[in-house]
This record gives C-alpha cells, structure tokens and sequence, in this order.
C-alpha cells in the first residue's frame, strides 16, 4: 500500500531531512518508526530537502508498507514513538504511482523575521532575530518583484552544490509585515540549495541600502555566489507546502 505523510518538524536537533552518514537526521528517525511498525524496512521518499535548523510545516513524503493500515491509527502509532519536535499531521492513502517527489507540480517556502531590539522568547529558533536598523519595505517589496521569473540564480546557489543549470522559476515571491514580523512566501516548482536563504539575504541587502536593484538585476544574470549577499539564517525557514495535481 502506497501512503503520503504530512510532516511538521522543527530542525534544530537535526542534521536536515535526509539521511546522512555520522548525523541524526528527520528521515532516519521516522523511518526507523515505521520499521518498528511494519516488522519490515520502509523508505520515505521527501517532496523536498531541508538542511540543518531548517523547520517544516507541510513537508510531505511517501512511502509503502506491505500491510494496510487505516490512515488515523497509522498517524497515531507513529506519533506515539516520535521525538515531540516531529509530527505526522496526517496521513492519505495515494494511488501506487504517487512519489512525494516527482508527483509535486509546485512547492512553497516561508522565512519568517522579527525586526527590532527584543524578541518574544518563544520564537526562539522559528524566526530570523534582527536588531538592526529597520528595512525600507519599499524597496524589499522591489526587489521580490526583481526575483519573481524564469532567471539563472548561480549568485542564489552554495558554491559547492551548483548544478551545471541554474536557470530556476520563481512563480510568485511575496513579503508581508505584521508589526515587527515579515514573512517572505516563495514558490516555484524547483530550488537550488541554499536558494531561499540566498534571496533573503539578498533582500535585506536592497532592504537596507548596502546594495541597489541594479545590483540585484545583475546577480540574476548568473553571477558569482561570491557576488552576492549573506545566507539569511537556517532558523527563519520554513518548508511550508507541497502543491500536487490534486490537493491531499
């Protein structure tokens, strides 16, 4: 039986959402819960990655179990072994050619960033804390605009992990203020690593006149990463949606 998980995590005790040698990762953890439930290995297959402090609150992954399970009770026997900072939010039953992966159409990121002096201690770890001088809203809300479209975004990539086409589609990119709270909304089918983070980063350069729109304009041509601004913090982001042909 083919199954799809909505998952919500928060990263800071892990390594990211994929398995790796010598770290403690999300996928390795529930993984090894549904080996302890099936009495069998289980592979999840992740729409997307995360990297190290990175949280989620929509990352979904599939997986197949040889036994049926009804969907509630399969959350609730997960949940029960999980750490508190993972949670399966729910669980569907997917047709056997569904892949949490190739099947998403579009995914969607949040960076969240609590501007000022102080900063409510319960955002800890959810949020970017700047203390800085404030932003020119004007010219973040700019520069989003600047970014959104089809651009080759090697100034937006980590050097190392650069694939040989940077060329990616920014469908929507969006900022919104609630007092001393922004959050930027980008979605496109695909990322590169480190993209969200870059583009951030890139935006509280324009946002606090370091660099111009022209400047950015450039970057988008297919700069260097080293041309390019500050890799925003792991903790502000949030792997927030997966858009599939048919909702789940």
């Amino acid at each position: 039986m083919n199954y799809a998980a909505k998952i919500s995590y928060v990263g800071k005790n892990y390594s990211g959402w994929q398995i790796q040698p010598d770290a403690v990762s999300i996928q390795e953890i529930i993984e090894e819960v549904l080996e302890k439930i099936a009495g069998h290995s289980v592979r999840l297959t992740g729409a997307g990655r995360t990297d190290k402090g990175v949280n989620a609150w929509g990352q979904i992954a599939s997986f197949k179990m040889e036994k049926i399970f009804e969907p509630d009770k399969l959350r609730l026997a997960i949940n029960f072994y999980l750490p508190e900072d993972i949670r399966i939010m729910k669980i569907f039953i997917v047709p056997e050619d569904f892949n949490a992966r190739y099947s998403a159409i579009s995914r969607e990121y949040k960076y969240f960033i609590w501007h000022g002096a102080v900063c409510p201690p319960m955002l800890n770890n959810f949020v970017w804390w700047r203390k800085g001088r404030a932003w020119n809203m004007e010219l973040a809300k700019r520069a989003c605009k600047l970014i959104e479209g089809r651009h080759n975004f090697k100034a937006f990539c980590r050097a190392v992990e650069c694939p040989d086409d940077p060329f990616r589609t920014i469908e929507s990119l969006k900022i919104k203020n609630r007092g001393r709270l922004s959050i930027i909304s980008v979605k496109a089918p695909s990322f590169l690593t480190n993209m969200v983070r870059i583009i951030t980063g890139n935006i509280n350069s324009i946002a606090l006149e370091k660099n111009s729109l022209e400047w950015l304009e450039k970057l988008l041509t297919g700069s260097e990463r080293s041309d390019s601004a500050m890799t925003a913090p792991a903790c502000g982001l949030w792997f927030w949606k997966v858009i599939y042909g048919e909702e789940l």
